[in-house]
């Protein structure tokens, strides 16, 4: 058998190499992993304000398409969605996108009883509250003489505006308020835009109001 040469290890110079690459490694994933999380922190807000608006705009989205498929509005001869003048809680008018919700939502906060169903509800802005849905149920006893209820859906809402379409010009047109045609009848908006604001943060939204048919008397 021949015999085995002398076991060879690491000179100090290879050790003193590997421990800086090493150290060099452990260096660079270090810096990388803080610049991440730097980067993240600094669009924490932009990215949070995004989800946000764009959780409200599904949001107000289902609202008004699970009034346009409702069995009520399907079978009746007029929009589902009705712009009127409806009573506030603060006992003024005001004209508002108006609509029914056969069961409810799950974002209604009864107070002292179970949830109700034929919820009568309307969109508006109001100044320093945001965007409100304004509720109340028709099986409520006191439907016809309270006012409906407030509710605020988001805060970062500053403005409700509404788009029409002129077939005459072929183009659209953005209004701060529901409009009437010069015979004084409500018309009907095909768009609805939110708009909102959070510090420097904005972001616009149009949401596209269902065709669906369907009535509603005012509250």
């Amino acid at each position: 058998m021949k015999p085995r040469g002398p076991l060879r290890g690491f000179s100090l110079v290879e050790i003193l190499v590997a421990v800086a690459m090493l150290g060099a490694l452990l260096l660079a994933l270090n810096v990388f992993i803080f610049s991440m999380g730097e980067i993240w922190g600094q669009n924490g807000d932009q990215r949070l304000f995004e989800q946000h608006v764009r959780a409200v705009t599904r949001h107000v989205e289902r609202l008004v398409r699970n009034a346009a498929i409702a069995p009520g509005a399907l079978a009746a001869a007029t929009t589902a969605l009705t712009p009127q003048e409806s009573r506030l809680p603060s006992s003024a008018t005001e004209a508002t996108l108006t609509f029914e919700l056969p069961e409810g939502d799950r974002v209604l906060p009864w107070p002292g009883e179970a949830p109700l169903p034929d919820v009568v509800c309307a969109l508006a802005v109001q100044d320093g509250k945001g965007l409100l849905l304004y509720w109340h149920s028709r099986l409520e006893t006191r439907f016809a003489d309270d006012p409906p209820r407030g509710l605020v859906l988001t805060p970062l809402v500053t403005a409700l505006s509404y788009d029409y379409y002129n077939a005459d010009f072929k183009s659209w047109q953005n209004q701060p308020r529901l409009q009437r045609d010069a015979a004084g009848k409500w018309q009907m908006p095909e768009r609805i835009r939110l708009r909102f604001t959070h510090d420097k943060l904005t972001a616009e939204t149009a949401i596209t109001l269902p065709a669906t048919t369907g009535a509603l008397p005012a509250f």
